[in-house]
């Protein structure tokens, strides 16, 4: 009597003879389970890269802002001054909440650039100190403000890149004089946003900073349009803004109302909508693989038919019904463990092709492609259960067959 486990081996042996004598449809059977189980692993992985890229775009605009306006008076009231922020509501966020690190203002004006003789729009921004730290302003020439620019009021300004560039085209800006309205700015640097907000922000493609004080010598009014503030951890964000939310009220009358929103908002909106595509391309994904795993069985269903006799003589030179059940239930567990081994490989080799492609393309430095192993985990389950599942019941019905019944098929 053979062990148990040179019956194992010979059933294993059996099983793949078998889908060596039919090559081709166990192919195509097996190609079915290729698509199904790479499309798993790229599904999680597209989706993975997407919710890091935008996270990663969103910290680059400013990690862990508050943001506040003035959003009206309240009912038909017009704004009042004693309703607009001001530096001393600056103030009292900085040193009223322990969670903020930093804290920012800005005032913007639309005016009008006069270079050689040219003029065009662009936005006058009058900014406090910490604002490009909290922006994640990249100075790309020159220098940005320094302490002793706010203190003495300086008429020194940063320009945009675009800006400059057409202002001061194949120039050095650096130094250089420019008029923006009635005022005349010394250029001491050039600037650009880490990740473009396209106008969405205060910064527009023509921008001038200048010291917040600035704005105040120019128009007399010191009120701050927004109001910045820069959380020390993600986690304590939603704490920081219900802060500044109650801190302009107590300091404002009843009547005014201001919008105080954080950038987390959008973070968890972009992750909804990842999520939902994500179950949806899964649902597709598993789709394929059901309808792999009926193919598969379809196939073995017309193989048990076409093998009857063989399965007969097995029978009848002492094969135990167990043995004929596993064998062809093997044979499923093979195609579907094959496609998904060859699945799987395919899409993790795609991201890791992509991720060396894109070291030499123009892409955001933050992009990349991340690779989920346990959606590699998950789709080596699902393949593996498709072959058990859709398996079974050819096994089955082969292992049901009558000995005398089956020699006596042609």
């Amino acid at each position: 009597m053979k062990s148990p486990v040179m019956s194992w081996s010979e059933t294993w042996t059996l099983a793949w003879e078998a889908l060596r004598a039919n090559k081709l449809r166990a192919a195509l059977s097996t190609l079915g389970v290729v698509i199904g189980s790479a499309c798993i692993v790229l599904v999680v992985t597209v989706a993975l890269t997407g919710r890091k890229y935008v996270a990663a775009q969103i910290q680059a605009v400013g990690s862990n802002i508050v943001y506040a306006e003035l959003t009206q008076a309240g009912g038909s009231q017009k704004k009042v001054l004693a309703d607009e922020i001001s530096s001393g509501d600056l103030t009292a966020v900085r040193e009223s909440i322990p969670q903020v690190v930093r804290v920012a203002g800005t005032s913007d004006l639309p005016m009008t650039v006069v270079v050689g003789g040219k003029s065009w729009p662009v936005g006058l921004i009058g900014v406090t100190q910490e604002f490009q730290q909290i922006r994640h302003l990249m100075i790309i020439e020159g220098r940005y403000f320094d302490d002793g620019d706010f203190s003495s009021v300086s008429k020194v300004c940063v320009l945009s890149q675009h800006l400059a560039q057409m202002a001061f085209p194949g120039e050095d800006p650096s130094g250089q004089e420019i008029h923006v309205g009635e005022l005349t700015f010394v250029v001491i640097g050039v600037f650009r946003e880490r990740v473009d907000t396209f106008g969405q922000s205060e910064i527009r493609q023509d921008s001038v900073l200048v010291p917040f004080p600035l704005i105040k010598y120019y128009t007399g009014d010191s009120s701050i349009m927004t109001l910045y503030a820069q959380a020390d951890r993600s986690e304590n964000v939603p704490l920081a803004t219900e802060e500044v939310a109650q801190i302009l009220r107590s300091r404002h009358r009843p009547e005014a109302e201001y919008d105080v929103q954080n950038l987390a908002s959008i973070l968890e909106t972009s992750r909804r909508v990842s999520l939902a595509m994500t179950v949806v391309l899964l649902f597709i994904a598993l789709l394929a693989l059901v309808i792999s795993g009926i193919g598969i069985m379809n196939i073995m269903l017309v193989s048990v038919t076409e093998r009857t006799h063989e399965i007969g003589i097995r029978m009848a030179i002492g094969a135990r019904r167990q043995e004929i059940l596993y064998q062809f239930l093997f044979e499923a567990i093979l195609i579907s463990v094959t496609g998904g081994v060859i699945g799987i490989s395919i899409a993790v080799a795609i991201p890791i092709l992509v991720g060396t492609l894109v070291r030499f393309l123009p892409v955001p430095e933050e992009f990349s492609v991340p690779i989920s192993w346990l959606s590699v985990a998950l789709a080596f389950l699902v393949s593996c259960s498709t072959g058990v599942l859709f398996g079974y019941l050819p096994a089955k019905t082969a292992a049901a067959l009558q000995p005398v019944e089956s020699l006596r098929f042609e």
